[in-house]
């Protein structure tokens, strides 16, 4: 019997890829639970998780998604010591989203920040016990209703999901990849160093020990990244300068890394933090009220998909409008509805047209084309795999 050898396939890293299907892990910025979910949160909530549908029918994907590694940052811990020093010992149990949104704008308004002191038995009941705040477990639930209605996946909002790594062992990771500027033993910070590729220091844990999300982060993704063969990392455009540093350091790990950048949704002309509020009759839980008893879920569903996917795109050129959002409802309409020849072609090779050259299946090229006029209707399970 003879035939031909063929060298084993390799990862962008160097590392020999099992036979199978490839690794993927989708990781999109994590959104922490003390304010209402706004259309640009939402904007990239779908475009994560038709990315991720759409590529688990043609690679092993994993959603890493963790508000657990998240709980650590002072935005966090710092609006729940507030909470307890100026609320008190409420019932959170009641309040809406947008209710306990207030009171997060009202605790970034404060001039002074607590101290580390006050931050840390708050850390310790985070990392010791997995403890979340009454306020932000409410938070939680009510998104995890949201994403039920709206057909997205769970990625485990409300499971404890720890990083793997100690804050220790990310930083002494960190220095052995060559990316550690730890000037703890004077006094000061710590730094993510990536100073040889052209980019600028970037601290990551004050003098004080608090780390910022980069260096949660980090404790998340250094340890997983080994076992992928494509890392994809969603995020706001204005988080670009991090990313890069991110992308660094994930691909010195040997990791392949794709970065999705999209715009923030504009209200009214303005691109405004969820922090300082404005989004009022603007948040997923109104957009639910507004349509959810006038639409069924398929429509819903889909027609949410259409309009932050493929009308408005990666771009933050265009303003939310209210009169699109149900243009977008009437074709999810028509094309669950509708009599144009469906297209044949099995869901995966629908899917495998749109990955070019990466892994993942990309969102944008996917959702636009269920809007060509040229083209046939989608078939039914793929739009129930990845859209409804």
């Amino acid at each position: 019997m003879s035939g031909t050898v063929t060298a084993p396939e390799r990862t962008a890293g160097g590392r020999e890829r099992p036979p199978g299907r490839p690794r993927v892990l989708l990781a999109p910025i994590t959104v922490t639970p003390s304010k209402p979910l706004t259309p640009s949160h939402l904007k990239g909530l779908l475009w994560t998780d038709v990315m991720y549908r759409a590529s688990s029918r043609v690679a092993d994907v994993t959603y890493r998604y963790s508000p657990t590694a998240y709980h650590l940052t002072e935005q966090t811990l710092g609006f729940w010591e507030y909470l307890d020093r100026a609320v008190g010992d409420a019932d959170y149990s009641g309040l809406s989203e947008e209710e306990i949104g207030e009171l997060y704008v009202g605790y970034r308004a404060e001039e002074e920040r607590p101290g580390a002191a006050a931050l840390r038995p708050y850390a310790e009941a985070v990392e010791e016990d997995g403890w979340v705040h009454p306020a932000g477990a409410r938070v939680l639930q009510l998104w995890a209703g949201h994403y039920a209605r709206l057909g997205m996946h769970d990625p485990g909002l409300r499971e404890h999901q720890p990083p793997a790594l100690g804050a220790e062992q990310s930083l002494e990771r960190l220095a052995e990849l060559g990316f550690c500027l730890d000037l703890r033993h004077c006094g000061g910070p710590v730094y993510l160093d990536a100073t040889r590729y052209g980019l600028p220091l970037r601290q990551i844990v004050d003098p004080d020990g608090r780390p910022n999300y980069l260096a949660c982060m980090m404790r998340e993704l250094l340890p997983l990244a080994a076992s992928f063969d494509e890392i994809v990392l969603l995020y706001d455009r204005e988080l670009e300068a991090d990313y890069h540093l991110v992308e660094r350091v994930l691909a010195a790990s040997g990791a392949a890394v794709r970065r999705v950048v999209l715009g923030r949704v504009p209200i009214d002309g303005r691109i405004r933090s969820a922090r300082h509020g404005g989004w009022e009759g603007h948040t997923v839980g109104a957009l639910l009220r507004e349509l959810g008893e006038e639409y069924d879920d398929p429509v819903l569903r889909l027609g949410v998909r259409l309009y932050f996917i493929a009308v408005l795109g990666a771009g933050q050129q265009q303003s939310f409008r209210w009169e699109v959002l149900r243009q977008s409802m009437a074709r999810a309409s028509r094309l669950l509805t509708g009599d144009r020849p469906r297209d044949p072609a099995p869901v995966a090779e629908v899917l495998a047209r749109h990955r070019k050259d990466h892994l993942h299946v990309n969102p944008y090229r996917l959702t636009a084309g269920l809007l060509a006029r040229h083209r046939p209707a989608p078939a039914r399970d793929l739009l129930e795999a990845v859209y409804l």
